[in-house]
């Protein structure tokens, strides 16, 4: 949990969008809908060092597809 966050008890859901290309690496990712504190910068962190994925296929063959990815901050006890 990013400190910033931590400290002023920042919480909630960040939404974010990214492309999964045919090789399944994930790229052009971006914040749809942030909350601050460091949890935006955190989240961008995590989702561009994912392992690849499985690609998107359209008639047999891999294709790029997008993603939006939810991703919520809870502090424990709130």
């Amino acid at each position: 949990y990013p400190p910033q966050a931590k400290n002023n008890g920042i919480q909630g859901r960040i939404f974010i969008n990214f492309i999964v290309e045919p090789d399944g690496i994930v790229s052009d990712v971006k914040i749809l809908k942030g909350i601050g504190g460091g949890c935006d910068k955190e989240a961008l962190r995590v989702v561009k060092n994912m392992p690849r994925w499985e690609p998107g296929v359209q008639k047999g063959k891999p294709v790029r597809v997008s993603y939006n990815l939810p991703i919520k901050f809870t502090l424990k006890g709130k």
